[in-house]
């Protein structure tokens, strides 16, 4: 079944779409998603500019990669594993996850987000604002053959919308 907000290829009887997380159950005839097609959610991620992602191995020391955080005023790294992504650890993470731990040599792979959600360079904003919503995140990694190429955050996208509204 084809998914009406994204066009994604999705196998008959899914009741969500894998790309996008649209309801197709209510979808019962595919219509093309005219609507995502105009100059403000319509717009691919490629054309947003979104900055290259700050890569760590999953071996990386937790602790190390905070300060690291801290030091350069990063919010979200993306964690890689023989070049391929792994997971996503963010400043919620840390905060979430390790307050009151000791952090001493421990790896940044028993605190990341395993396998986040990901966008493809080509889907249009509207796609990565439902996954945001849905998911309830401020980053989502664009990959690409499996390799993290960017990562876009709500604050990128409200920029560009803003900017195309005034």
């Amino acid at each position: 079944m084809i998914c009406p907000v994204c066009q994604w290829q999705n196998f008959a009887g899914e009741d969500l779409c894998e790309n996008c997380g649209a309801d197709l159950r209510t979808a019962s005839t595919p219509e093309p998603a005219t609507g995502f097609r105009g100059p403000l959610l319509g717009t691919s991620l490629d054309e947003l500019g979104a900055p290259k992602p700050q890569l760590v191995d999953v071996a990386m020391d937790v602790a190390e990669l905070i300060e690291k955080m801290h030091r350069e005023g990063i919010d979200c790294v993306l964690v890689t594993e023989a070049g391929e992504l792994a997971g996503i650890f963010t400043d919620r993470d840390a905060l979430l996850k390790l307050a009151g731990r000791g952090l001493e040599h421990l790896p940044v792979g028993q605190f990341m987000t395993p396998d986040p959600v990901v966008l493809r360079h080509d889907d249009p904003i509207a796609v990565a604002i439902h996954k945001m919503a849905v998911g309830g995140f401020r980053h989502v990694p664009i990959v690409e053959d499996g390799r993290p190429i960017a990562v876009i955050s709500a604050r990128d996208i409200f920029r560009h919308i803003a900017s195309r509204l005034g």
